[in-house]
């Protein structure tokens, strides 16, 4: 038999670790191979590859800002469709003053954190707090817009697919999910080619637009049902709305501040140049599209985008192209959910490390991107999708609010440094957590920019809040303080710790010697190793205790005690109610007056079967026994495992 068991024992290892070998080959098949951490530095990504990483949620809200500012001013009928020109016109001059606001925080902050760094290095931890929060929930709807607008695309060219929508769109979130966790370089790489497909694709079907456009052989749209009847005047309030709703064009703009990390050295500068390169394109096809879109008479409908029907009906009978353009527009929006998978673990982290977030937000997993931050954003953005069944309307008041506030949060931030930078004195120095501040002959300019950026982006955010507060942008407002909030209380736990763990403040002095006390509920093997366990710390006392519930078992425990360890006598305790801690309690406190000196720990046997469904057929009382004595300060409690064996095959 005892050969037996030892083969069988041998088994169950071979076949673990089989288990656990074709686990990993699993693992490694999504993920890759491990790196190791000195490789850290060649993780790094070029200008080329930069621009799909962190610029596609930029360039891909082209595909609806246009249609978002339609369906508002479809309030007022088609005959206010044109004022989306002068609108569209509007956030491309924001455009201007927020690339141009950030290039100056691309060089003040070579070590990336955006809003974050800004705010916690000029404005303290609670405006840190507040733009993190913005920008973390900005990046979890990024996800869910940008998938839900893929989606969207999807079902314009396939209309079978609605009822599906919802469960696609998760799918296109798990795939996302598993390319990020590959790591930044790889993912980049391969989102490199889809990206520049967009971008041509776009810029094709604006050439030949406007080029039928000037040659007087641009048709309009066709089969689309008529535009609505007007609602509303075509008030302020209605163009407002408008306007902050196509200001979702604009998000996006500040995720290679939140990157710079990832770029090649010179950092900076070349992420400075990859965002120059972004608002150029991005201008360029915004105002494009929206221009294009009034001359063949879009009609913003549920049933189809307004991207496909621009793409339909400039390139005609070329089903190909249309068919071309559809591809490339679903691909940029889904892999725009790229950007906020890139940048919402590095924000992740910066918090945690900070101590406002759980620490295991920090650690990099096998291909040293913070793993856990993936999944997690990953989780709560497929959560939104089902939630709001994968709409882009209902989902977009939501959008924006968080990355304006975060924009004016960092532009704000920008004009306090300045305001430092203009008090040293040439050859001056000062040296921050986050950046070096050195005299800088054009500080007031530099100033009047970040000014200038810091309130127009307030206007907007104030505009986008109360224009959209009663189509759900209340429920941002609400969540910020709410996250907000919560990170500070998590702040206050960490800081609780380190003041508990600190070695400033060591109580003295410390217990002379030890009394062991060993719980025991029954005589076994598991019993009797809690009893050599405790002989070799060499305690100064040892006791065993049984509480007794039942009389006849606690007799047998007693005669069995008596054989195996005669040396240690056993006290048992009757409980009439046979409650175990209001028993054991009063006795380990009379333990502990009785040697005041002494350390008093507390040894609980236990079993630890090999499956994990046999757990719930053993009683689990050592476990509990754990969970309501681990909090009283004065005793130290000692598990000592016994592992059982597979049953042998008969």
């Amino acid at each position: 038999m005892a050969a037996l068991t030892y083969k069988k024992s041998v088994w169950s290892l071979e076949k673990g670790k089989t288990v656990f070998t074709r686990l990993e080959k699993l693992k490694k098949l999504f993920t890759g191979k491990p790196l190791a951490t000195d490789e850290i530095p060649h993780q790094t990504i070029p200008k080329f590859v930069g621009l799909a990483v962190f610029a596609s949620d930029a360039l891909s809200s082209v595909a609806y800002a246009t249609e978002e500012i339609l369906i508002v001013l479809a309030l007022a009928g088609a005959v206010a469709f044109g004022v989306s020109i002068p609108i569209a016109a509007g956030i491309g001059v924001l455009l201007i003053i927020l690339t141009t606001s950030y290039r100056q925080t691309l060089f003040a902050y070579p070590g990336g954190g955006g809003a974050y760094i800004v705010a916690y290095d000029n404005m303290g931890e609670r405006a840190a707090q507040v733009a993190g929060a913005s920008l973390l929930t900005d990046y979890i709807l990024t996800v869910s817009v940008s998938i839900a607008a893929g989606v969207a695309q999807i079902t314009s060219a396939f209309p079978e697919l609605v009822p599906w929508r919802v469960w696609i769109a998760v799918a296109l979130i798990v795939f996302m999910m598993v390319v990020n966790l590959r790591g930044v370089k790889e993912s980049g790489r391969l989102f490199a080619v889809p990206t520049y497909f967009f971008i041509a694709m776009v810029f094709g079907t604006l050439a030949v637009g406007f080029f039928r456009f000037f040659s007087g052989t641009l048709p309009k749209v066709t089969d689309v049902p008529a535009a609505s009847v007007a609602i509303q005047p075509l008030a302020i309030f209605l163009i407002l709305r408008a306007f902050s709703s196509g200001c979702t064009a604009l998000t996006g703009v500040e995720a290679i501040s939140n990157g710079i990390t990832a770029f090649k050295e010179p950092r900076s500068r070349n992420a400075a140049t990859t965002m120059a390169w972004m608002s150029g394109i991005l201008g360029t096809m915004f105002l494009g599209i929206t221009f294009l879109a009034n001359q063949i008479s879009v009609v913003p409908t549920e049933h189809e985008t307004v991207i496909s029907q621009m793409a339909r009906t400039i390139w005609g009978s070329s089903e190909a192209l249309y068919l071309m353009m559809i591809s490339a527009t679903t691909l940029i929006l889904i892999i725009a959910a790229n950007t906020a998978f890139a940048d919402f673990p590095r924000l992740a982290a910066l918090h945690a490390a900070d101590g406002f977030l759980p620490r295991q937000l920090t650690h990099r997993g096998n291909r040293l991107v913070f793993s856990k931050g993936i999944m997690t954003l990953a989780a709560v953005a497929a959560g939104l999708i089902i939630f709001f069944q994968a709409n882009v309307t209902r989902l977009i008041p939501l959008y924006a609010i968080g990355v304006f506030l975060s924009f004016t949060i960092s532009q704000a931030g920008m004009v306090i440094r300045w305001r430092k930078v203009s008090q040293l004195a040439p050859g001056e120095e000062i040296v921050t957590k986050a950046t070096r501040l050195v005299h800088d002959p054009r500080w007031r300019t530099k100033q009047i920019i970040n000014a200038f950026g810091a309130t127009a982006t307030f206007v907007v955010m104030m505009i986008f809040a109360i224009t959209k507060f009663t189509h759900g942008a209340w429920v941002v407002v609400i969540i910020i303080p709410a996250m907000t909030w919560m990170f500070f209380q998590i702040h206050k736990h960490y800081k609780s710790v380190a003041k508990q763990l600190s070695l400033d403040n060591v109580p003295a002095p410390l217990p002379k010697d030890t009394t062991y006390v060993i719980l025991v509920s029954g005589m076994h093997q598991g019993t009797l190793k809690a009893v050599q366990v405790t002989k070799m710390h060499k305690p100064r006392h040892i006791k065993a205790v049984h509480i007794a519930i039942d009389p006849e078992a606690a007799e047998k425990v007693r005669v069995k005690w008596e054989r195996w360890v005669p040396d240690i006598p056993l006290e048992i305790i009757e409980s009439p109610h046979r409650n175990l801690i209001d028993t054991l309690i009063p006795y380990i406190e009379n333990v502990d007056r009785q040697w005041t000196d002494d350390a008093i720990v507390i040894v609980i046997p236990e079993i630890v079967p090999t499956k994990y469904w046999h757990h719930f057929l053993h009683s689990q009382t050592s476990k509990f026994l754990k969970r309501e004595l681990q909090h009283r300060e004065d005793v130290i409690i000692e598990t000592v495992s016994y592992r059982l064996q597979d049953a042998p095959i008969l």
